[in-house]
């Protein structure tokens, strides 16, 4: 039976947590946890999540869970599956998962991902995307997009904000053949929990990429979280796919698949002008978003099939 609003348990697995109004990384990890139930093993390194999660007495996880060291995410995944293992194998309905952020897994992270993705350890690895090492104080990260404004890259009379675009994360971990990723986005939860639903079923590696909006480190109210979200998605700049890898495709290089490929996109500047870090770009600014978008869509589109909500 397929996990979604109606069918998903009442059960809470991660709750009673200190994160901010409106957390778009507190709302993924809750999720993720009811997808996969109270057998999940998770580890957490420093970032939002376990900052928020791990005060002792009022610990908010109910599946067992560890922090990490700040670089170590999938390595620690990597040991405990490997534990588990030892000990005879996985309990039933258990599934190792990982819970990191944009900084931990694209920057600090990478490293101990790429090794685990080669080895082809049995693990999930979901990194909730906020767009910035939030919890250390809003600083640039290699996800941070271009022009948004972090106290790493503040906008100014002559730079406007980060000089730099999105590091392609999923390009970076699909072209290791990993067995099964995805992105997805707190504001199109239906197809996030079916992607985390189909990533409990695959052995191997696994990797989601979730885009959380930070109202405190983007600069909006809380309450438009969810808003915020699909807007990403409606404008282009952000997008919905999977991929599956050569052993579970059967197609050599893998198989990638948009999930959402709109004809045409909502205007990117109303986007950018509901959020305070965007505050400081001019037209030039929105067009080079715009350009660099379309870019990206073309490649996609010429490359990816298309299929679901919107497929051409």
């Amino acid at each position: 039976m397929s996990v979604n609003a109606r069918t998903m348990t009442d059960e809470e697995f991660f709750y009673g947590h200190k994160a901010c109004p409106g957390c778009g990384g507190a709302l993924a990890v809750r999720q993720a946890l009811k997808v996969l139930g109270p057998y999940a093993v998770a580890a957490l390194p420093a970032g939002c999540m376990s900052a928020t999660g791990f005060n002792f007495p009022q610990m908010a996880f109910g599946v067992n869970a560890m922090i990490t060291p700040f670089a170590a995410t999938a390595a620690v995944l990597s040991g405990i599956e490997a534990g588990l293992r030892a000990q005879g194998g996985k309990p039933d309905g258990c599934t190792v998962v990982g819970f990191a952020g944009d900084g931990g897994t694209a920057d600090i992270g990478l490293q101990a991902l790429s090794g685990a993705i080669d080895r082809n350890d049995d693990i999930l690895y979901v990194c909730y995307d906020n767009e910035a090492y939030m919890n250390t104080g809003i600083q640039k990260s290699g996800l941070t997009p271009f022009g948004a404004a972090t106290t790493t890259t503040p906008a100014g009379a002559h730079e406007h904000g980060c000089l730099t675009q999105k590091k392609a994360l999923f390009d970076i971990v699909c072209a290791h053949g990993i067995p099964y990723a995805a992105t997805a986005s707190i504001g199109h939860m239906p197809d996030f929990l079916r992607k985390m639903e189909r990533a409990r079923g695959i052995p191997g590696t696994r990797f989601i990429h979730v885009l959380a909006p930070c109202p405190v480190g983007w600069g909006f109210p809380a309450q438009d979280l969810v808003d915020v979200a699909r807007k990403a998605v409606d404008t282009g700049l952000w997008y919905l796919a999977e991929y599956e890898g050569p052993a579970v495709s059967g197609v050599p290089g893998g198989a990638f698949k948009l999930n959402r490929a709109p004809k045409s996109f909502a205007l990117v500047e109303p986007y950018l002008a509901c959020q305070r870090r965007f505050a400081g770009l001019d037209a030039a600014d929105v067009a080079a978003i715009e350009a660099a978008r379309d870019e990206r869509w073309e490649l996609m589109r010429s490359r990816w099939i298309a299929n679901g909500e919107g497929g051409a």
